[in-house]
């Protein structure tokens, strides 16, 4: 009952919205990437000039691109840039194999100036319209003449990354690391700061194609800022957890994938760690729109490890099904049991876990997720509905029952919207009102007396819930989450983002503190080329019922930060 009101409530209440229709043009036509780092191709022209005669430019002949680059990497990467400055996609090769399958649905956006090109719905590579090795990296150009350059190019697998330098103004005057939060992804008030440097090493399955068995595989390292919101607890999981360091590391994807065209329209199996599905945001900065993210967002789920399989059943309908091991917590931890330092005695009573053992993570159990994709209207219309991280539901490291949906709709050319509802639950959260669970804290520090207090976590623990009766030990905690981006882009290098958003945290087991929060932030990415972004924007945010800002004593908050985005 409480999801169905809520959800009519703020849909109702958020998207009371005209477009106008002024702005409303012809449609032209859509050029397809496979993937959301790859950008829009510019086509080659239909007359093409001679290379030692005429102008040597590969946007007008493509045979002239080597010569272009020239031969010692170093020159062709920088040629590279210098090339796709001030345009929207790389040189189109004329002779390349089609981009997406015949028939299947129009390909919505483009990148630039879009941080995708599909609808996203996560847990596998894009199905129909993905071809090896298609990511647009100078990088790749640059060694593409090499041994080693062409011996990667003949197996499809590609090298590349970015690096993402951000800052923030605030009003929040809290200096200490935190003191923007619960706004994440630039949590340190009044700072510069690296958020993520990111290399990937990956092969995509060719989903066009339908007449063999094709493999795929992700190695991603990430480091910054940002490894705060990726890790998984039990992998390089102390750096956060044990000494709270401002920049560290972590492997966000690490998977391979499997490609079956046999099975109805296109079956892709994906193991190993990866995204969780199915958010509008991502955690690497290109998936994104805007530079933060909203608090829907930042208190959801981000990683899982295991097994997840999506079918096209047909070109417009496709389901998930997952079996996974909790989330943000590794296989290891998988019914692992540690020694209780702090069992139930007399002295100091722990009716929480009174035993001499515990689970290492109680969320670190046999897992699933089942998901949905229905797209329409000849792809401008997309849902996603979704049920992520389900299990018992017992409060764990992050063992969040997630069940949502995303929806998608492009209006034209230049309008599309994008919105997401979520409902996010754990069970038995211990009671932070309880006279109990309180002596446990006083005596023994946050979480005390279970898996997550010392000596096993030392920063950044899980929330404990604010209960509504301090009789009770433990209580089930629940968080409402909804957020809009509605974008306008007026020409290929610049988009502009509008997003509202409402996120209710009762129990304040996700933020620390119980409240309604809402937020209204806008955003402008503008791109240099295909490879370099910025992404300015200016948010003000707000805690109904408590003072949620500058360490618990403003409710309300004002912020401005941008981003560069560098792709090689």
């Amino acid at each position: 009952m409480r999801l169905t009101l809520f959800a009519s409530t703020l849909v109702g209440g958020l998207f009371t919205l005209a477009l106008p229709t002024a702005f409303a043009q012809p449609a032209a036509p859509a050029l397809v990437a496979p993937t959301p780092a790859v950008p829009a191709a510019v086509p080659a022209a239909t007359a093409p000039t001679n290379c030692d005669t005429g102008p040597v430019d590969p946007y007008a002949n493509y045979t002239c691109l080597d010569k272009y680059l020239g031969t010692n990497p170093f020159d062709r990467l920088y040629n590279y840039y210098k090339l796709e400055w001030g345009q929207s996609g790389a040189p189109s090769d004329p002779n390349a194999p089609a981009s997406r399958r015949d028939g299947w649905p129009r390909t919505p956006e483009t990148t630039p100036p879009m941080p995708f090109t599909e609808w996203p719905y996560g847990g596998a590579t894009s199905i129909g319209v993905t071809r090896t090795g298609s990511v647009d990296s100078p990088l790749m150009v640059a060694i593409g003449n090499t041994t080693v350059g062409q011996w990667m190019n003949d197996l499809g697998i590609q090298v590349y990354g970015w690096v993402d330098p951000g800052f923030n103004f605030s009003s929040n005057q809290v200096r200490k690391p935190g003191g923007n939060a619960p706004i994440s992804y630039a949590y340190i008030p009044n700072t510069a700061q690296l958020d993520q440097a990111v290399i990937y090493v990956d092969r995509f399955p060719d989903t066009v194609q339908t007449d063999h068995i094709d493999w795929g595989m992700r190695l991603s390292a990430i480091y910054g800022e940002n490894y705060r919101y990726t890790t998984s607890y039990g992998l390089a999981s102390s750096q956060l957890l044990k000494y709270n360091a401002v920049n560290g590391y972590d492997f966000p994807m690490l998977y391979g994938e499997l490609y079956i065209p046999y099975v109805a329209q296109g079956m892709m199996i994906r193991v190993g760690r990866y995204i969780s599905v199915p958010d509008i945001e991502a955690q690497l900065a290109p998936n994104n729109y805007m530079y933060t993210h909203s608090l829907t967002y930042s208190f959801d789920n981000y990683t899982n490890e295991g097994a997840i399989a999506t079918v096209f059943l047909t070109k417009n309908f496709s389901v998930q099904a997952g079996i996974e091991v909790g989330t943000e917590t590794t296989v290891t931890n998988l019914w692992d049991t540690v020694a209780n330092p702090n069992p139930n005695s007399a002295a100091l009573p722990n009716p929480l876990y009174p035993g001499t053992r515990f689970p290492k993570d109680p969320g670190a159990v046999p897992t699933y997720t089942v998901c949905a994709r229905y797209t329409w209207n000849d792809g401008w219309d997309d849902i996603n509905p979704c049920a992520n991280g389900i299990n018992g539901g017992q409060w764990g490291y992050n063992n969040l029952q997630w069940y949502g949906f995303t929806y998608y709709h492009k209006f034209n050319d230049h309008w599309h919207l994008s919105f997401e509802f979520y409902d996010e639950h754990e069970n038995g959260v211990p009671n932070l009102k309880n006279p109990t669970v309180q002596a446990l804290n006083g005596a023994l520090g946050t979480d005390g007396g279970t898996p997550f207090g010392s000596p096993f976590i030392s920063h950044n623990a899980p929330n404990e819930a604010q209960c509504s009766s301090s009789t009770v030990l433990r209580c089930n905690a629940y968080a409402i989450g909804t957020v809009a981006y509605l974008n306008y882009s007026p020409e290929p290098l610049d988009n502009f983002s509008f997003r509202p958003e409402i996120y209710y945290d009762p129990q304040g087991q996700r933020t620390g503190t119980p409240a309604t929060y809402w937020e209204i932030s806008f955003g402008w990415q503008h791109w240099f080329s295909p490879q370099v972004e910025i992404r300015p924007e200016v948010g003000y945010y707000r805690s109904n019922g408590a003072n949620a800002f500058n360490g618990g004593t403003k409710d309300n908050t004002f912020i401005a930060a941008g981003d560069l985005i560098w792709h090689f």
